[in-house]
């Protein structure tokens, strides 16, 4: 399908009026009408025939299933794609071109996935299918999609997408994550400091979907955040499989100590905190067994790096530990909770969860149920086992059933609800900096809080604040629950 750009759908609707008006016979009239707009659907070749060469632009469409990155990997597609002269279009049904940007670590994920193709293909059958992500290079898929999808692209083959849909010209850097995004909003980035994993838990697909550790280098991150400081975002989180194994060599001297031969992760914190500019951190995923000392003081030390800790545990079980291959046990994980919330007190901790994995007995979980009792989280995002192709644990025998994981699922949440309504019972009565994002469907704000506590606020001035979305206000919090606080904007 190809559509004609906005200056020739008005200049088609001014001939068909200026016919309409002037043509007296009636039969020339409808066939001119007719052939006009016949033509236009179809290259708009009356207009080339007219005219000469007119500027047709196709439309892409991007459907992002998943994580952060995900999100991330579309925000650089949609840029990518605006460079190679495609335009933005919201509504899947009118675009030329639909990129899939698929999710597979769990199963349900998958299954949207094909879902959707399907009901894509029915809907724009002209449409062009593109499908990256995690789904991109498994042979299953490709198998079950073949007759569906038109270009299979790995997220680090973006820069040959151009090729494969046949636009010559246009050549672009070999590391994806050099392209220019186009952000999807004006407050909060997400900045991609790497990709890939080298931890290989046995339940998980990264490893193979995305491959090895490959991080960026830290000159290059710094452009990108000043570049978005610059524009006025407030929020910057940067994002990696595992961000603690973040390591580049220092071949830019750009840090405060020069000398350093290396940059890790916390000279990175560092070098972006040190940025001029009124805007927070965060930061997403840590892996317990590479969380320093030397990164909880940063966070502590740092004025912009939000109190905020996302730390998977995955289970509370040293054997299922074990056969996830996590490398830490159940008791270095709840030292390593109770470090720092001693360093950092107002700090909130949030976690990943997987309850059935293969072979967990209920008096296994229960050890997991006795860690969200002692971890006193403040959110959890507890997942259900699903045996992943390609991964270890796919051999072994997925014993738990579904009704089960349930109950276990249900189980945790009853804890999470309890510690989670303790731990904002203290917000009660306190002023709290908060980012306003936006507003909720009944017309009240909403944002977070540097320890990322979502925070509605009620206002008989709503029509004034409602000019303050993307700024930072001080925040009374008057009432909580157990995922969210209440409070109204200070003055």
């Amino acid at each position: 399908m190809y559509r004609a750009d906005e200056n020739v759908f008005y200049l088609c609707k001014l001939l068909t009026a200026w016919i309409y008006y002037n043509i007296k016979n009636i039969k020339i009239k409808i066939k001119s009408i007719i052939l006009l707009n016949v033509y236009y659907g179809k290259r708009g070749l009356i207009f080339k025939f007219f005219f000469g060469k007119v500027n047709f632009m196709k439309h892409y469409c991007i459907i992002t299933i998943g994580c952060q990155m995900n999100k991330s990997d579309s925000e650089r597609i949609s840029g990518y794609l605006e460079e190679v002269g495609y335009k933005e279009e919201k509504e899947r049904n009118n675009a030329d071109l639909i990129i899939l940007n698929t999710c597979g670590v769990r199963q349900s994920a998958e299954d949207r996935a094909y879902g959707l193709i399907s009901r894509i293909k029915k809907e724009n059958p002209n449409a062009k299918i593109v499908l990256t992500g995690c789904l991109s290079e498994r042979n299953d898929v490709k198998r079950r999609l073949k007759e569906k999808v038109d270009i299979w692209l790995p997220i680090i083959k973006l820069p040959e997408l151009s090729v494969k849909l046949g636009i010559k010209g246009k050549k672009f850097d070999e590391d994806y994550l050099k392209i220019l995004p186009k952000y999807n909003n004006q407050i909060s980035a997400f900045v991609p400091i790497g990709n890939g994993c080298d931890n290989f838990c046995t339940y998980c697909v990264v490893p193979n979907a995305r491959g090895r550790e490959v991080y960026r280098q830290s000159d290059e991150i710094i452009a990108e955040v000043k570049n978005l400081v610059k524009k006025g975002f407030k929020e910057i989180i940067l994002i990696a499989q595992n961000v603690n194994s973040y390591k580049t060599h220092n071949t830019q001297h750009t840090t405060h100590n020069k000398e350093l031969k290396d940059i890790y992760f916390v000279d990175l914190l560092k070098m972006v905190n040190d940025m001029p500019g009124d805007f927070w951190i965060r930061f997403a995923t840590s892996h317990p067994k590479d969380m320093s000392d030397d990164l909880i003081k940063a966070i502590l030390d740092c004025g912009n790096v939000c109190e905020h800790v996302h730390l998977p545990a995955q289970s509370g079980d040293n054997e299922i530990l074990k056969a996830m291959n996590r490398n830490y046990s159940r008791d270095q994980y709840l030292a390593l909770i109770k470090k720092i919330r001693k360093k950092i007190p107002m700090a909130s901790i949030t976690t990943d969860i997987i309850v059935g994995f293969p072979g967990e007995t209920k008096e296994q979980f229960n050890n997991t149920k006795k860690l969200f009792k002692e971890a006193k989280y403040d959110m959890a995002y507890i997942a259900r086992y699903s045996p992943r192709p390609g991964t270890a644990a796919n051999e072994l025998v997925d014993d738990v059933s579904q009704e089960e994981k349930k109950a276990r699922e249900d189980e945790l949440m009853k804890i999470l609800r309890i510690t989670a309504l303790k731990n904002n019972g203290k917000y009660i009565g306190k002023i709290v900096d908060m980012l306003v994002e936006g507003k909720n469907k009944k017309g009240e704000l909403y944002g977070k809080t540097v320890t990322n506590k979502v925070v509605k606020v009620k206002s008989r001035k709503l029509k004034v604040e409602r000019d303050r979305i993307g700024e930072f206000v001080k925040v009374k919090i008057l009432n909580v629950r157990d995922f969210g606080l209440e409070g109204v904007i200070l003055k």
